[in-house]
C-alpha cells in the first residue's frame, strides 16, 4: 500500500508539473523567435538569454536558506504562480501593443528569479515522497518529463506563435501553472523541521548549508566534475545548429533533425534509467554516462561532410546517455544530506551549475571562431571522457578504503 502511495503522490505531481514545464518551453522559444524576427540582433538575444539566466543563477545560493524555512509545497505553488502572473502581465502588453525590450528584458528576468525558488524546492522535496532506495527511479522519471518537455515545447511553441501570437502562448503558459497547481494541491508533502541555530540568521543558516556541502566529498568531487562538464559541454546546446550547418552544409530542416534526435535519446534515456535504477551503482552510471557522452562527442569532431546521418545517430546516443548522468547525481545528493538541509544544498550547486555554462559559453566562442566547430566537439568530447574516466577511478579508490577500514 505504501509502495502504490507515493507512486500514486508523484503521478499527480509529474502530470501537472508536464504542463507547466512544456508551457514554460514554449513561452522561452517563442519569445527569442520573436525577438529574432523582429529585430535580427545578435545583441539582442544575448541580453535576453541573461536576462532569462542570471538572476535564477545568482540567488540560487541564497534562496535555499529560505527553502529550508519555507513549504517547499506552498513554496512550489507560489512560484509557478509568480511565473505565470508575469507571463499574463507581458500577454496582455502584446495584446495592447509591442512592449520595449526592456520590458521583455524585466520580464525574463522576473520569471527566472521565481524559478530560482521552484525548481530546488521541487528536487528538494522529492526525498520528503520517495523511500531512498527509489530517488534514482524518480529521477529518470522526472528527466523523461523534462525531455519530452524540452523536446515539444519549442516546436508547440513556434506552431501556436505561428498560427496566433505570443500573447497567445503566454496565456497557454498561465493555464499550465493553473493545472500543475491543481494537481500539487491534491497531494501531501511533509514539511521537515527546520535545523535549530542558537541565534536565527541568514548568514548563519547559509553557513550550515555551505558547511555540511563540503564536509561531505563524494558530493563536492562530483560537483566539481559538473563544472568541468558543464563548460566542455554546454555549449554544444547552440553549436548544434551551427555544425550541421558550417560543416555540413546542411539548413533548418537538418538542424531541425539532430535536434529531434537528441531530444528523443534524451526521453528514452530517462524511460531506462527508470527501469534499469537498481542495477548499478550511481556513481556508475554517471561515469558510464560522461564517457559515452565525450565517446559521441570526440567521434563527432573527426567526422567527414558526408557523414551527416552518422552525425544524427551520435546525437540521439548523446540524448540517451545525458539522463544517466544527471540524473543518478540529483538522487546521490538526496540522499547524502538531512532533508531540513536539502533545499540550501541543492540551490547551492544548482547555481554552481548554471554559472558553468557562460564560461563555457566565453571559451567556445573564440575557439570556434579560430579553429572551427569542429575542434570544440573534438575537445570537449576529450574533456568530458577524461572526467568520467577519473570520477569513476576516484570513486573505486574511495570504495576500496572504506572497504579496508572496515
Amino acid at each position: 500500500m505504501m509502495q502504490l502511495h507515493w507512486k500514486k503522490t508523484f503521478a499527480l505531481i509529474f502530470s501537472g508539473q508536464i504542463f507547466s514545464i512544456l508551457t514554460s518551453s514554449m513561452v522561452q522559444f517563442a519569445i527569442i523567435w520573436q525577438l529574432t524576427e523582429t529585430t535580427g540582433s545578435a545583441a539582442v538575444l544575448m541580453l535576453a538569454g541573461l536576462a532569462g539566466f542570471l538572476p535564477q543563477a545568482l540567488l540560487g545560493p541564497f534562496v535555499g536558506v529560505w527553502l529550508d524555512r519555507w513549504n517547499r509545497k506552498v513554496t512550489m505553488i507560489l512560484a509557478d504562480s509568480a511565473i505565470a502572473l508575469f507571463s499574463l502581465v507581458l500577454g496582455i502588453y502584446f495584446f495592447l501593443g509591442d512592449p520595449g525590450l526592456g520590458f521583455v528584458y524585466l520580464i525574463l528576468g522576473l520569471r527566472s528569479a521565481a524559478s530560482a525558488f521552484h525548481a530546488p524546492a521541487f528536487q528538494a522535496a522529492i526525498p520528503l515522497i520517495a523511500p531512498e532506495e527509489e530517488l534514482t527511479r524518480v529521477a529518470g522519471w522526472q528527466q523523461m518529463v523534462f525531455s519530452f518537455s524540452n523536446v515539444i515545447g519549442p516546436a508547440l511553441g513556434i506552431a501556436v506563435y505561428s498560427a496566433t501570437s505570443l500573447g497567445v502562448v503566454l496565456l497557454l503558459d498561465v493555464a499550465g501553472a493553473v493545472i500543475a497547481n491543481v494537481m500539487l494541491s491534491l497531494v501531501k508533502i511533509h514539511q521537515p523541521k527546520p535545523q535549530a541555530v542558537q541565534t536565527p540568521s541568514f548568514l548563519k543558516e547559509f553557513k550550515l548549508g555551505w558547511d555540511a556541502f563540503i564536509q561531505v566529498k563524494p558530493i563536492v568531487l562530483l560537483t566539481g566534475a559538473t563544472v568541468i562538464f558543464g563548460i566542455a559541454f554546454m555549449p554544444l546546446a547552440t553549436l548544434f545548429p551551427f555544425m550541421t550547418l558550417s560543416h555540413f552544409g546542411r539548413g533548418g530542416y537538418s538542424a531541425s533533425i539532430v535536434e529531434a534526435a537528441f531530444g528523443i535519446g534524451m526521453i528514452l534515456g530517462g524511460i531506462m534509467l527508470s527501469v534499469l535504477s537498481s542495477k548499478w551503482k550511481d556513481i556508475t552510471y554517471v561515469s558510464l554516462s560522461l564517457l559515452v557522452i565525450g565517446l559521441t562527442c570526440a567521434v563527432s569532431g573527426l567526422m567527414s561532410k558526408e557523414a551527416f546521418v552518422l552525425f544524427v545517430i551520435l546525437s540521439f546516443i548523446m540524448g540517451g546517455a545525458s539522463p544517466f548522468f544527471n540524473g543518478p547525481y540529483m538522487a546521490m545528493v538526496q540522499r547524502s544530506f538531512e532533508p531540513e538541509i536539502l533545499g540550501r544544498v541543492i540551490s547551492l550547486m544548482t547555481s554552481v551549475m548554471l554559472l558553468s555554462s557562460p564560461i563555457g559559453l566565453l571559451l567556445a566562442g573564440p575557439i570556434v571562431d579560430r579553429y572551427g566547430v569542429q575542434q570544440w566537439f573534438l575537445g570537449s568530447g576529450v574533456v568530458v571522457m577524461l572526467t568520467g574516466l577519473f570520477v569513476f577511478i576516484l570513486f573505486r579508490r574511495m570504495e576500496s578504503r572504506q572497504t579496508g577500514e572496515i
